[in-house]
Parts: structure tokens; sequence; C-alpha cells
């Protein structure tokens, strides 16, 4: 990593430093400059796909299922208002310097510190590649009866010569994803709307029981869906025109798409027509296929574009990530990362990540919270370049530390508690309180990093 004191803000210079202006570029390693920047439309594009998959329909099924129709669409409410909040200003920042997630820690956790949450993340969302390329076999297996394995092979594959398009890519999937979801979705509620009852949706009181989820759990599963690569959106959201936009971008995925998502499975499920809700929430696809004739090939594409959205935006996370970590090109980590996580997937591995990756996103947004109170927050920003160059950044690790441990001891002891908002709060309470009293102690004079970008060309 070349160290983050050289390092040119955005919009200081419309090229950057190394002169590579190729329209291929992906800035693994430094920000991107303001000719690169993209539109509002194509940024939004590349959140708003994210989220509009079949995973949210069953997780949003799985919430009603345990806490009844209305409860179930606050508990959701809820949990897009944090992710608005906490992928929004996280966005804001890349927006206004260019710079990915890598970058972007480098400033808090220092030049060799960042090494720790960055590998740590980038590490994690190669493991959901993995996960979402095993899921693609085992559900058209399921649905249509076709060999797991091959299709886990067959996809991956289809997955890393997509991620190795770059942002492009994530682009045009986001653009065919979402409304493909939408329109499928809103199918498979008119087809389930003709049942006997399914007009009183509104009155689901749930059905789980004795297993239900709390309202607090509900909450922390919406927001851990995308805690990862929620916290790594500067990978998407650095392309933006500013920081204004970069949010707005966040915006569709953080409430809008996310809500549409989680709330389709969710009516599925209070309809009655989800197939066994305590496992499968409000999954649709079932619905389709069983109409037959036209709707069999439209919903096996659907599993393909639907479940690879989630795979390209994991990968090439991974990819950049590691990219800046290594020195290595992006596109060149893009294959090594995609083979390991294919083979993961066909070996069948992958079904024991799961819980593994749904706890290790507990403990990642108290390391997105240090980021947005250092870098963020009008209070306790601290001067953006002026200590780039420090090795390690203790009191970073401390906050983070303390958040995820405050996060990891709700898990176990308070379950029925909001987790992330737990580690959240004592990361970036602590965070703030470490950064004044720094600040107090330090006669450097405050910078910031000013928002000079451009329109995109």
């Amino acid at each position: 990593m070349r160290s983050t004191s050289d390092i040119p803000v955005a919009g200081t210079s419309p090229d950057d430093a190394d002169g590579d202006t190729s329209a291929f570029d992906e800035y693994e390693d430094r920000p991107v400059p303001a000719s690169a920047r993209k539109s509002l439309f194509a940024v939004s594009s590349v959140w708003l796909g994210f989220p509009m998959i079949l995973t949210c329909a069953v997780f949003g099924g799985m919430i009603v299922y345990s806490l009844g129709f209305w409860p179930g669409m606050a508990a959701i409410a809820v949990g897009n208002l944090i992710l608005m909040a906490y992928v929004g200003l996280l966005s804001y920042q890349a927006g206004r310097t260019g710079e990915n997630f890598a970058l972007m820690a480098a400033r808090t956790f220092g030049a060799k510190g960042y090494r720790i949450p960055a590998a740590f993340l980038t590490t994690v969302v190669i493991g959901w590649f993995a996960f979402q390329t095993g899921l693609t076999g085992s559900t058209l297996e399921a649905s249509m009866g076709w060999n797991a394995t091959l299709i886990a092979l067959i996809a991956g594959v289809g997955y890393v010569a997509a991620t190795l398009l770059g942002i492009r890519a994530l682009t045009v999937i986001g653009i065919i994803a979402a409304p493909l979801y939408l329109i499928l979705g809103v199918l498979a509620i008119v087809d389930a709307s003709s049942a006997p009852g399914a007009g009183d949706f509104a009155s689901y009181t749930g059905g789980a029981g004795a297993t239900a989820l709390t309202f607090g759990a509900a909450v922390t599963l919406v927001v851990a869906l995308f805690a990862d690569s929620g916290t790594m959106t500067a990978d998407f959201t650095r392309w933006s025109v500013n920081g204004k936009q970069a949010f707005l971008a966040a915006f569709s995925a953080f409430p809008v798409g996310n809500t549409v998502a989680l709330t389709i499975g969710g009516v599925i499920v209070a309809m009655g027509a989800g197939d066994d809700p305590a496992a499968n929430g409000g999954g649709f696809l079932g619905i389709l296929i069983d109409n037959g004739g036209a709707l069999v090939p439209i919903a096996v594409a659907f599993v393909f574009i639907n479940l690879g959205s989630v795979c390209t935006h994991c990968l090439y996370n991974g990819a950049v990530g590691w990219s800046e970590l290594t020195g290595i090109r992006m596109r060149v980590l893009t294959v090594g990362l995609g083979a390991i996580g294919v083979a993961l997937a066909v070996a069948g591995i992958w079904q024991h990540f799961e819980d593994w990756l749904n706890l290790l996103g507990v403990v990642v947004p108290p390391l997105g919270a240090v980021l947005i109170v250092d870098q963020v927050l009008p209070l306790t920003r601290r001067a953006a370049s002026s200590d780039a160059s420090t090795p390690w950044r203790a009191t970073a690790f401390i906050a983070w530390g303390a958040g995820a441990i405050a996060a990891l001891v709700t898990h176990y002891f308070a379950p029925a508690l909001c987790v992330v908002a737990v580690g959240i709060v004592v990361s970036g309470a602590l965070a703030a309180v470490l950064s004044r009293r720094t600040s107090a102690t330090s006669s450097t004079p405050d910078v910031t990093v000013e928002d000079t970008t451009s329109a995109p060309v």
C-alpha cells in the first residue's frame, strides 16, 4: 500500500497520480478521480439491485412469521432506518474522498493498522460469495431437480466472469435484477392473493409461537443481512460525483430496495402462501415454478441473476480490498478469490458458513461506527490527512473492540435486544470520547477534505 499521506483527495486532480485513465481502471489503490465518477443513476443501480434478492424475501417472511404482519413491518422499517444512517454516512464520506473501504480504514486505523479490519471484512465477504454460489445450486436442485454441484460450478464461473468487468457490470446487473425482482415478486403476490383468506394478510398475527424472534432480534436480522458489504459501501459509492449523491445512492437500497424486498416476503407469508415459512420464510420461487409455462425458464434465469447480484458485489468487495492489501491487481484477485469461493461452494463446505458469517455480522457495525465518528461527524471529525501516515491508531481499535464485545455479550446473554444497535452505540460513543480527548491534547490544526468533484464525463 502506498503511504496514505501521498494519496490525493477527491477533487485535487482530475487524473490520478499514476496516470492511468483507462476506462477499465478500478482505482484499487487510490481515490477515484473526478473525471471517472459515475452518474447518480449508475451508482444507485449498483446498490439498488444488491438487496432485492430472494434471500431478503426469505428473511422478510421469517420476520412476519415471528411477529405478525404489522409488528414485522415495523421491525423491517426500524432496521432499514438504521441501515440508512449507517450505510448512508459511510457512503457520504466515500463520495467526498473517492476512497475505497481500505483507504478509508487507513485514515482511522493507521497506515499499518488498517490491514486488520480490511483483511477481516474482505475475507468475510468472500465467505458470503461462496455461500451464495452454493445456494444457487441447492435452490435449483430443490426447485428443478438439477445437480447442485454442477449448477454451483457453472454459476460460480459466470459470477467470476461478470465481476471481472468491474463496477460497470454491477451497474448492469442492478438495472436488471431490481425490476425483475419487483415484477416476479408482485406476480407471486397476485397468485397468492387468490387463496381463501389471503385478503386479510394485514391481520396476520404470526405463527412461530415459542420459536418466534423478538422485535429486537428481528431488527438485528435486518441490519446483519448487509452489515458486511454495507460497511464496505465505499467500494461502490466512491464512484459518486460527491457525498450527497453517494448518500442518495445508498438511500436507493436502504431503505427503498431492502424494504421492498423484505416486504414482498412478508406479504407472501401473511397471505398463507409460504412454503414452510419457519425454514423458507417468504421465498416465492416455488410459486412461480408451480404456475408452469413461460414462468419456469424466467424463474430459473431469475435465480442466476438474483443470487448473481449478491455474488458479484461480494466478490468485487473482496477483490478490491485484497488488491489494496497485496498490491495485486483487482482482476487477478477476482479470478483467484473467485476460484477459492467456487471450490468451497462445489465442495459443499458453504453449508457450514451461515451461522459463522451471521455471528461475525454483529461485530462489523461497531467498526463502521468508529469510521463514521472519526471521519464524518463534524463534532469529532479529525484532520483527515494530518495523521494519515500514523502506523497504528490504538484508540480506533479500542473503540471497535469495546463495541464488538458489547455486541457479542448482548448476542449471547440478551439476544432479545437489538444487538447491532448496542454495538454501534458503544463503539461510536467510545470513539467520540477518545477522539475528543486526543484532540484536546493535540495542537494539530483541523483540516477537512474538500468536496470539489465535478460532474462525471
